[in-house]
């Protein structure tokens, strides 16, 4: 039996409910899961094991790899430049970064950028892991490779690559790290959520659990599998772009993967989705808007079906519920972590876990969020 700790407020006990029956019908291994309605915390919960082999078990402030759902962390460092008029989203990224320029991406723009259409989705040059754990190798090779598709002209999930890209805007316009501007917006909302963990937090790590821990042997090379190279090597140049190998090493864990290996709890990432619903804590009411709207949707090769995208956010659809009232926008990650704001219903939710599954929406998220709102 997995011993479940924490609280949820008076009316809300199908959410502990089906927190529970994650652990005995769904096959969790160790999570947590936070709601925050109106400013107050209405539920926090957690339990499991953040280390099976060692029978560690998950805490409060234990924090996990929570995959794409760090995105929209990246973009907000970026959208807080556009609201301080350090730049414009029609800006070309090279007007900050000129070297993105090579390669016929003059054109691509840090909206283009931030909605995944910058042409960028994968590094031509063939990488290893230890240019992973170097921020000016891995910038240096997407600022080198040439364009995959006319900047602008189509949706490409940017599925590691957007960390980089993204991450070094907001570099090139401050001279500081994306963790290290991350901390400032985290430190002020009390959210513990980082990019490159620092010594002493590598101790509360899970160890996440993945089905399949291998890239593929061979890339495509050839002009007519482009596509196919495009899509491959987004994931696996280098091999551990997408943590398989590598994502419960200290090198992953204290290096900046902004896309990709964001850490924190489930609390950490409500309480950052909690200060979207005060105008101008975090950003502007009306960039909120703008980034929070459809700005590119498409088939995307990557995902393999249609998608839509805002400036980081992705905005709920049927497709990606974050529940039942538009306006709600948020991001999944890899194996089911989820953050999202729901301004309806002045409500931000936060749910991370370990045992790693290759989806975004899963049986488990989805009773937690659906039992919640059914209870409110």
């Amino acid at each position: 039996m997995v011993q479940v700790h924490g609280f949820v407020a008076p009316g809300l006990g199908r959410v502990r409910d089906e927190f529970e029956a994650n652990f005995f019908a769904r096959g969790e291994v160790g999570a947590s899961v936070c709601a925050v309605v109106d400013g107050e915390t209405v539920v926090d919960l957690w339990g499991g094991l953040s280390d099976p082999e060692s029978g560690r078990e998950w805490e409060r402030d234990t924090l996990v790899d929570f995959y794409s759902a760090g995105k929209p962390l990246v973009a907000c460092l970026v959208l807080r430049l556009v609201d301080a008029g350090l730049v414009g989203l029609d800006d070309p990224v090279a007007s900050v970064w000129p070297e993105f320029a090579e390669g016929d991406k003059g054109s691509a723009t840090v909206r283009h950028a931030l909605s995944h259409r910058a042409g960028v989705p994968a590094i031509s040059t063939p990488l290893t892991n230890e240019d992973l754990w170097s921020w000016e190798t891995m910038v240096e090779s997407l600022a080198s490779t040439p364009a995959w598709f006319e900047p602008g002209s189509r949706l490409v999930y940017h599925t590691n690559t957007y960390g980089h890209l993204v991450g070094e805007i907001a570099r090139r316009l401050t001279g500081e790290m994306p963790g290290t501007l991350l901390g400032r917006v985290a430190r002020d909302n009390g959210a513990d959520v980082h990019f490159g963990l620092n010594e002493q937090d590598l101790a509360r790590c899970a160890t996440v659990i993945l089905q399949s821990d291998r890239s593929p042997a061979v890339l495509p090379q050839s002009e007519e599998q482009r596509e196919d190279a495009m899509v491959l090597r987004g994931y696996f140049n280098p091999p551990g772009y997408s943590s398989f190998g590598v994502v419960n090493s200290r090198e992953w864990r204290m290096a900046q993967v902004p896309s990709t290996n964001g850490h924190g709890s489930a609390a950490g990432l409500a309480a950052f989705y909690a200060g979207f619903l005060e105008p101008d804590r975090v950003l502007s009411a009306a960039l909120i808007d703008e980034a929070t709207r459809v700005q590119s949707e498409g088939d995307c090769p990557v995902l393999g079906e249609w998608a839509a995208f805002g400036l980081g956010f992705v905005p709920t659809s049927p497709r990606r519920r974050f529940g039942p009232n538009e306006g709600a926008f948020g991001h999944f990650g890899t194996g089911g972590a989820v953050g999202f704001a729901d301004p309806a219903r002045s409500l931000a939710f936060g749910y991370v876990m370990n045992h790693v599954i290759p989806r975004w929406q899963s049986t488990r998220n989805r009773a937690l969020i659906d039992a919640l709102y059914a209870s409110l």
